[in-house]
């Protein structure tokens, strides 16, 4: 991208972000009152309160524990000459494409390795133990989950000597897609059908939250859905269809523990959460 494009991303990093994220909220959050998918199980006033309060806390926590966070360190990379697209000499809008894309790999990757380990899976259960998805539960996570995804994201932007102002605008599409794929709001079938060969829909993300593990075992996309389609990951709808399915975790029905904030936070260090193992069931 251009240096005056990049500089100004960078510039403008925190406008930026909070920009995103309150327009995304508002669009997703009318189009679930115009015009909802499902009809909720329980009220936005039992559950928006603690997600909200989660994603709040989160963000806190990545202030204090990363300063400098990504951007930071694909500045210091960009300085120092390091990481493959430097040792490259991509050009630069190759740099910053192929940064998304990478990065949306690995969240891919990622996704799919916190349903394969028990100890990440009873961090990333708490995302799952929602009983309802809409636009909260796109940024509803343990923080521990976030820290381990933070690190992971600064270590690959590293590797990649990744553009900061690629880094930034993968961090604002990542935020802006989940809360629109988690939206509880209709896309005509037909839209639907052509929107998912280019990005993640709400359709075809909800068949993940799922509690059949035949069903949350597929589509762990979260921007672009052509992993799933890759590494055979990838399931049309639910058998019960989108009205009929059940959200969740089948053992973590609990509405204080799946939608309280201390519930939310303790959940991976219960009893419960302890022996909860992730099954890869080839239904």
């Amino acid at each position: 991208m251009p240096d005056s494009f990049g500089n100004a991303i960078i510039l403008h990093e925190t406008s930026i972000r909070l920009a995103g994220f309150f327009l995304l909220f508002g669009l997703v959050a009318t189009l679930e009152a115009i015009v909802p998918r499902r009809s909720p199980s329980l009220g936005r006033r039992s559950r928006w309160p603690s997600n909200l309060a989660i994603v709040a806390l989160n963000t806190l926590a990545i202030r204090l524990l990363f300063p400098i966070a990504a951007v930071g360190v694909a500045i210091i990379a960009a300085e120092r000459g390091f990481g493959l697209f430097h040792w490259v000499a991509a050009p630069p809008w190759i740099a910053f494409i192929g940064t998304l894309v990478l990065l949306d790999l690995t969240v891919y990757l990622q996704h799919r390795l916190v349903h394969r380990v028990p100890m990440l899976w009873r961090l990333h259960r708490v995302h799952h133990a929602d009983l309802d998805v809409d636009v909260t539960s796109g940024a509803r996570f343990h923080p521990l989950e976030i820290v381990f995804s933070m690190v992971i994201k600064v270590a690959v932007g590293a590797a990649l000597g990744a553009p900061p102002s690629a880094i930034i605008t993968f961090e604002v599409l990542l935020n802006a897609t989940a809360m629109f794929n988690h939206g509880n709001f209709r896309i005509p079938d037909k839209i639907d059908s052509i929107a998912r060969t280019l990005i993640v829909t709400p359709d075809m993300h909800r068949v993940h939250h799922s509690v059949e593990l035949g069903e949350q075992n597929h589509n762990f996309g979260f921007n672009l859905p052509w992993w799933d389609y890759l590494f055979g990951t990838y399931r049309s709808q639910p058998r019960s269809g989108h009205t009929g399915m059940t959200i969740g975790v089948a053992d973590e029905r609990s509405p204080s523990r799946c939608n309280g904030l201390v519930g939310m936070l303790a959940m991976p260090f219960t009893h419960l959460g302890l022996r909860q193992k992730p099954r890869f069931d080839r239904v």
